[in-house]
C-alpha cells in the first residue's frame, strides 16, 4: 500500500491497541492477552473507510459480548494523532472508521508530489523475476490468442515493475525440433510444387497449409530459381528454412513493436541445443537415477514429480506419467528442450519465473513444475497464467475471417483494423482465466461505450477545464489543509478515497497476476470523475473551494495518465 495508507492503518492499529489498554486499566475489560485484530476495507464504503474485527476475536480473550468489547474500545479510542475522526459500531461489534479531511488532503499532496511515480511502490524489493510471453510458434503468422496473451503479460510486467520488481520480458523462439522440421517439409514440398509439376509430391495432412508457406516458397524462386531441385531433399529443406524462418521472427517482431511490446530478450530455441543444455539435462536426469530405457528411447522417472502439483480430481482425468526424454531416432522431445529453457531462466538468478500459457496448455504445467523440482530447482517458483481464448465479435456474430483478407484473422490483421489502445485495453478487461468476447465494432466505437475511449475522454475533459479556467486567468495553486478539507460533497470524497487506492490496486494486481485489475480501476476512476464534474462546479464558486477542486482535478488527472502510460495507451489532451 501507499506509505500514507500503511501510516493510516499503523497509526490506527496503535491507537485501537492503545484504546484496548486504557479499557483493561478503567476495569470496562477484564486483564487478559490482547487479540489479534484485523484492518480491512469494508465492501460497503458507506459503512466506513476501514473496518475492525478486535471486538469480535477478542468475545472468548475478554470474556464479553462483542458489543460490549466494541463499546469499551470506543469510550476510550483517541484518534487525534491519526488520520480517522470518528468510529461508529456497527451489528454485533464491528468498529468502522471514518478518514479525516486531513487524510484527504494529504492523498491530494501525495499524489502531486510524485506526479509520475505516484503508484509505484517497494513492494517487490527489487527482486528479478521473469515475464516469459507469447511465444508464438515461428513458422507462422501470430494469431488471436497472441493478442490477448500480449496484452495480458505485457500489462502484467508492467504491475510487477511498478510495484518494485526487477522484471525482465521474454520471448520463446521455437526454432528447433519437430515443428522446425516439418515447416522445412511443408516449404520443400511447396518448392518442389512449383517446378516439377505432376511428379511433385503431396503435402501430407499434418503439414502446414497455410498460403504462407507457397509465398515463401514462390519468393525463394524470384530470387534463385531452381537451383534447390537440384539439392539433396536436407539441403533444400535447409536452404528454404533458412530463407524462411529469419523472416517469420521479423514479422512477429515487427507485430510485436506495432503492439507496443518491447522484449528484453528474443531467447532461441536452438541456443540451448547448440550450447548442450538439452542434453545436459538428459545427463543431470541420468545422473540422479531419474531416466531408464524403454523402446529405443529414453524415459524420464516423472509421474511422482508431476503428482505432486496434478490436480487430478477423478479416474478420468489425465493421470501423471513418465515423459520421453530422447525419441528413438536419437532426437530429444520438446519437453526435454523445455526443461532445458527453464533451468536457463533460473540459471539466469530469475527468483521467479512466468509463463502465460494458453488453456490447452494446462495439463503441462504440473509436468513443468515436476520437472524443476527432479533437477533440484524449485517447481514453486515457477509460476503459470493460464489463458482463456478469444472470440472476436462483429454485429453479435462470431468472426473468423478477415474482411480485407478473407482468411483468418491474425494479429497483424486485428492491428490494421482495430487502434492499437483499444485492442491492449479490451483485451486486458478480463482476468486471464476467463473465456472473452472481442467486439470489434465497440473497439473502434469514439464514444462513451468504449471503455478506453471513455477514459482517455476523463483525462481530456480534465485538460479542457484547466484551459477554460487558464484563459480566464485561474492557475492552479497550493492549498491550505483548510481549503482542502472543503472538499466534503460525497462525490469529493468518494473520488479521493479511489485515488488513493491505486498502489494497492498495483500491489494487488501484481500479487494475483491480475493486471485487468487496473483496467477496472480506472475506468471506475473515469466513472467517479464524471460524476463529481457534473455535480460539484470548478469555476463559479467561492475561490478556496475553487482551488481545492482545481487540485482535486488535477489529481485525477495525474492518477489516469499514469494508469493509461502503465498500459502503454495514449494519454490524449483533446478528443
Amino acid at each position: 500500500m501507499s506509505k500514507l495508507v500503511q501510516q493510516a492503518t499503523e497509526d490506527l492499529r496503535a491507537a485501537i491497541v492503545s484504546s484496548m489498554q486504557e479499557a483493561i486499566k478503567a476495569g470496562e475489560l477484564p486483564e487478559a492477552e490482547l487479540p489479534n485484530f484485523n484492518l480491512e476495507i469494508p465492501a460497503d464504503r458507506s459503512h466506513g473507510d476501514w473496518s475492525c474485527n478486535a471486538a469480535m476475536v477478542g468475545a472468548r480473550a475478554f470474556r464479553a459480548a462483542p458489543r460490549k468489547i466494541a463499546e469499551a474500545i470506543a469510550s476510550h479510542l483517541d484518534l487525534s494523532n491519526t488520520y480517522f475522526d470518528r468510529v461508529e459500531i456497527a451489528g454485533p461489534g464491528f468498529l468502522n472508521f471514518f478518514f479525516s479531511p486531513k487524510f484527504q488532503g494529504d492523498v491530494l499532496r501525495d499524489i502531486l508530489a510524485k506526479g509520475a511515480d505516484y503508484g509505484r511502490s517497494d513492494y517487490g524489493q527489487g527482486k528479478k523475476i521473469m515475464v516469459e510471453f507469447v511465444s508464438a510458434n515461428p513458422t507462422g503468422p501470430m494469431h488471436m490468442g497472441n493478442a490477448r496473451g500480449g496484452a495480458l503479460g505485457d500489462c502484467l510486467a508492467a504491475v510487477l515493475d511498478a510495484a518494485g520488481y526487477d522484471v525482465w520480458r521474454e520471448f520463446y523462439v521455437n526454432d528447433a525440433g519437430n515443428q522446425i522440421e516439418k515447416f522445412g517439409l511443408s516449404l520443400s514440398i511447396r518448392y518442389q510444387q512449383l517446378f516439377a509439376g505432376e511428379n511433385a509430391p503431396e503435402l501430407p495432412e499434418d503439414s502446414y497449409h497455410g498460403e504462407y508457406i507457397t509465398d515463401f516458397a514462390k519468393a525463394y524462386a524470384d530470387l534463385h530459381g531452381d537451383e534447390l531441385m537440384s539439392k539433396t531433399e536436407e539441403e533444400r529443406r535447409h536452404a528454404l528454412v533458412s530463407f524462411a524462418l529469419p523472416q517469420n521472427i521479423a514479422k512477429m517482431k515487427a507485430d510485436m513493436k506495432k503492439y507496443r511490446i518491447e522484449y528484453d530478450e528474443w531467447f532461441l530455441e536452438s541456443r540451448l541445443h547448440e550450447d548442450g543444455e538439452v542434453k545436459a539435462i538428459v545427463d543431470l536426469l541420468t545422473e540422479k537415477g531419474l531416466t531408464y530405457e524403454q523402446d529405443g528411447a529414453i524415459w524420464y522417472k516423472g509421474a511422482d514429480f508431476t503428482a505432486k502439483y496434478a490436480k487430478v480430481k477423478n479416474k478420468d482425468d489425465e493421470q501423471p506419467k513418465d515423459e520421453v526424454l530422447v525419441r528413438q531416432n536419437g532426437n530429444p522431445t520438446y519437453m526435454t528442450a523445455d526443461i532445458a529453457y527453464h533451468k536457463n531462466k533460473f540459471d539466469r538468478g530469475f527468483g521467479r519465473c512466468i509463463d502465460i500459457w494458453g488453456a490447452d496448455h494446462h495439463g503441462h504445467v504440473a509436468r513443468m513444475k515436476g520437472a524443476m523440482d527432479a533437477i533440484g530447482m524449485d517447481g514453486e517458483k515457477l509460476d503459470v497464467v493460464l489463458m482463456q481464448l478469444v472470440k472476436l465479435v462483429r454485429g453479435g456474430e462470431i468472426v473468423r475471417m478477415s474482411k480485407r483478407t478473407g482468411k483468418a484473422i491474425q494479429l497483424s490483421d486485428l492491428l490494421d483494423e482495430v487502434p492499437v489502445d483499444a485492442a491492449r485495453f479490451l483485451f486486458n478487461m478480463r482476468e486471464a482465466n476467463s473465456q472473452m468476447d472481442f467486439d470489434l465494432d465497440l473497439a473502434i466505437q469514439q464514444d462513451a461505450q468504449n471503455p478506453v475511449y471513455y477514459v482517455q475522454y476523463a483525462h481530456a475533459r480534465i485538460c479542457s477545464i484547466l484551459k477554460a479556467l487558464a484563459a480566464d486567468g485561474i492557475s492552479p495553486r497550493e492549498c491550505t489543509d483548510e481549503e482542502l478539507a472543503l472538499l466534503t460533497a460525497p462525490e469529493e470524497v468518494e473520488l479521493i478515497r479511489h485515488l488513493s487506492a491505486y498502489t494497492d490496486e498495483i500491489i494487488g494486481a501484481a500479487r494475483d497476476y491480475d493486471p485487468a485489475r487496473i483496467t477496472r480501476y480506472v475506468i471506475t476512476a473515469a466513472t467517479l470523475f464524471h460524476k463529481f464534474y457534473n455535480a460539484c462546479r470548478v469555476k463559479g464558486v467561492e475561490e478556496s473551494l475553487s482551488a481545492a477542486r482545481l487540485t482535486l482535478c488535477l489529481a485525477t488527472k495525474t492518477v489516469i495518465a499514469n494508469v493509461l502510460n502503465l498500459l502503454k495507451i495514449t494519454v490524449p489532451e483533446t478528443m
